[in-house]
This record gives structure tokens, sequence and C-alpha cells, in this order.
């Protein structure tokens, strides 16, 4: 998950990213200023708005999100916002050598690399559904899709998070 220059919520996430708090509170109005136009009115009326959804639809989530805050608490009667830093931490789950490859396990992967699932799934080559099953558990990936997962945790350092091994 990215944000581009010139996304409307790309001055969001160039404040929050300079922010060097856990926690920041903006008002509405202190957003709007930010980004230079109207929130909309469904940010004004629904806390659902801030939801912190990994989806390539929510633009305005990529962009605290993607600056490392997610959405702690919303208060539309004050019209205010506060973000809190997170710290996305995964303990490495070992079997036979390899990462056991858990739902936990592949979405930790994939936030880690700052990827949506469809995002990922292409990666990987398989559908969005199939990153989703894998993540809620419904199902575990192959033999093959295991040896690919381990090859890419390899490549980005994931395997060398905190491992218990």
């Amino acid at each position: 998950m990215s944000v581009k220059p010139g996304s409307k919520y790309y001055p969001l996430f160039e404040h929050l990213q300079h922010c060097e708090q856990g926690a920041i509170s903006l008002t509405f109005a202190e957003i709007e200023t930010l980004i230079g136009r109207s929130l909309p009115t469904s940010a004004l009326k629904k806390k659902n708005w801030w939801s912190n959804r990994d989806s390539a639809s929510a633009l305005q989530a990529r962009a605290w999100v993607s600056a490392g805050y997610q959405v702690e608490a919303v208060d539309l009667a004050q019209q205010t916002v506060t973000f809190q830093t997170f710290q996305a931490t995964y303990q490495v789950q070992h079997k036979d050598g390899a990462i056991d490859w858990q739902g936990r396990a592949i979405k930790a992967l994939r936030v880690y690399k700052g990827l949506n699932q469809e995002q990922f799934a292409s990666e990987l080559g398989v559908r969005r559904e199939t990153v989703s099953e894998w993540e809620n558990s419904k199902y575990e990936p192959d033999r093959s899709k295991r040896k690919l997962l381990n090859i890419i945790a390899k490549q980005a350092n994931f395997g060398d998070l905190e491992s218990d091994s």
C-alpha cells in the first residue's frame, strides 16, 4: 500500500509521516486545510469512513496506514479524529526449518511488504480471494505456494523479524 504524490490524501500522508508523535488528534477542518478540499459527506457522518481498511478504494485509509498510523478514535460530534502509530509485530513461527504459513503469518508478511490482498495475490500468482481465504485460515497454501512464500519472505527479510526457533 502506498500513496502517490498527486493523490488527494497525499498531503495528509506527508503530514502524518513527518509527525513524530505516538498519537495525534486533528479536527476535520485541519484535515481539510491539509488536503485543500472538503472531506466527503460520509467522512462527516459515518465512522466507518475512518476505518483502517485495506482496500484499493479506501484512498483515505491508505494515507494514514502508509504513514504508519491507524485511526484510534473518531468523534463525529466534535469533528475530530485521533491517529495512533502502530507497530505490526508478529512472532514468526517455524516448522521443519521453514516459516509455518498459517493465516496470521501470511497476513503479517503481506502487511510487512506494504501490499493489499490484490497486490499480494498478483505477486503469488493467485486470486485475491485465495489470499483472503489463507489469511482467514479457511485453508492453507499448497507446498509450492509455501515455497514461494518462503522465497518472498527471505527477499523481504521477513524471517529476520522475531523468531521463536
